[in-house]
């Protein structure tokens, strides 16, 4: 079972992670600033409180009358002050009350026995300097975790923006165009792992290059040094005397000879050298005279008639592939639809394989066990790649018969071939490529 993905972007992690670390440190902060200064002035409260209570102690040695507002033994006196008072000490004491406003204490013995105290409130003025100090540690706090947020967007944007451009330009690389440099489009002048990935995507993109190039060269090469030994069988075919064995080596040598040729023409493709040759043409007309040559028996609609700019004999090849990739492995009837710039050739059999339709493509596959099984699995290939020639997009689906569901790939196969609507230019680039869906 899939677990459910939050999507959250590095700028707004890193934002979340500074304003995070900010408010704690700004809490801790605050709460030792204020312990600190309420420790402070209830110790300069005691030591007031002391000496007022010794001043007073003077003027009952000389009066024996208790002033200032001194008491002798006064019952309400802290427990911890009786302590000290059996011991003979002086002392003071902070008592906390349900006010939130402490009490503080100061009691000294006397000679007689007796115990004279003095005990008033937190100076106001102290608890006025301690609500200041609050409100100003919170306001502190409040700005330093908008800072932090601040600092994050800032510095998590830039990182942002530079694995975007990463990843844009990863993608384009993805779609075949191996000229875009990851590390060219990051930029930037502070260094940073961003830069170490867009080094290792350029490092696997030009070993893939290599290998790929190498792999082409090697199938180019194979097919060149066939070509002429291929074209002298087919001579000497002809030479043979007529009967059944020459009509199998005949038929033997032609197919030799077709899967050398379509070997020659995926490896010019692959090496993104061709180039189209672009007329202006009705695409509706063209197709139904191509397919009518190709096959009169295959139905034809051109349900919107569009005039298109692409290659005539390169749009041929297209559709000479999928009506023969559809006669080969699917079933009657064979139909052509033409809807605007939108072409769809369609067949009643079993459908596309799966592999195919996740995949799309593969040379020397022929597709599953439920499909005819014959041919090298190069027509779609060079009828996709001729596509890509003409700046179009060739997609492949199955489709299910009316009033049956889940019935995947029972209804035939649909080949979809989309044409821009601005065709390639000389040199193989796209000024604006629109391509529907």
């Amino acid at each position: 079972m899939k677990r459910p993905a939050l999507r959250t972007g590095v700028r707004w992690k890193i934002s979340i992670a500074i304003a995070a670390v900010g408010a704690l440190v700004a809490v801790a902060l605050s709460l030792v600033v204020h312990n600190s200064a309420r420790v402070s002035m209830l110790d300069n409260s005691r030591e007031v409180q002391m000496e007022r209570l010794l001043f007073a102690q003077r003027m009952y040695d000389s009066t024996k009358e208790p002033r200032l507002g001194t008491k002798l033994n006064d019952p309400a006196l802290p427990r911890g002050l009786h302590a000290k008072m059996k011991q003979g000490r002086r002392a003071t004491y902070v008592e906390e009350t349900e006010s939130g406003v402490p009490d503080v204490w100061a009691a000294v013995p006397l000679s007689n026995g007796t115990v004279l105290s003095l005990h008033s409130k937190f100076a106001d003025r102290s608890a006025t300097i301690m609500k200041d100090l609050d409100r100003s540690l919170i306001i502190g706090s409040v700005s330093v975790v908008f800072g932090g947020c601040a600092l994050g967007v800032l510095i998590g944007g830039q990182l942002s923006r530079r694995l975007r451009k990463a990843a844009a330009a990863a993608g384009r690389v993805a779609q075949g165009n191996t000229d875009v440099r990851v590390g060219d489009a990051v930029g930037g002048v502070v260094r940073d792992e961003t830069d170490e990935l867009a080094r290792a995507v350029d490092a696997l993109t030009d070993a893939l290059n290599e290998r790929i190039e190498a792999e082409r060269r090697v199938t180019a090469d194979i097919a060149h040094e066939l070509r002429t030994p291929v074209t002298g069988l087919l001579t000497a075919a002809e030479l043979l005397p007529p009967g059944r064995p020459t009509e199998l080596v005949r038929d033997r040598a032609q197919a030799l000879r077709t899967l050398v040729e379509d070997v020659l023409e995926v490896a010019r493709l692959d090496s993104a050298s061709e180039r189209a040759e672009l007329q202006e043409i009705a695409l509706g007309e063209f197709v139904e005279r191509r397919v009518g040559v190709l096959n009169p028996a295959i139905k034809i609609k051109v349900v919107h008639e569009s005039w298109v700019s692409t290659d005539p004999r390169r749009l041929e090849r297209i559709l000479g592939n999928l009506l023969a990739n559809a006669a080969k492995h699917g079933g009657t009837p064979v139909e052509v639809t033409v809807e605007g710039r939108v072409v769809r050739v369609r067949d009643h059999g079993p459908g596309f394989p799966d592999a195919l339709l996740r995949e799309g493509p593969s040379r020397f596959r022929t597709g599953a066990t439920d499909r005819a099984g014959h041919g090298h699995g190069l027509g779609l290939t060079i009828a996709a790649g001729q596509a890509r020639v003409l700046g179009a997009r060739l997609t492949f689906r199955n489709a299910t018969p009316e009033g049956i569901e889940g019935l995947n790939g029972a209804g035939g196969a649909i080949a979809v071939l989309w044409l821009p609507e601005h065709a390639p230019t000389t040199t193989g680039s796209f000024p604006i490529l629109k391509l529907p869906g």
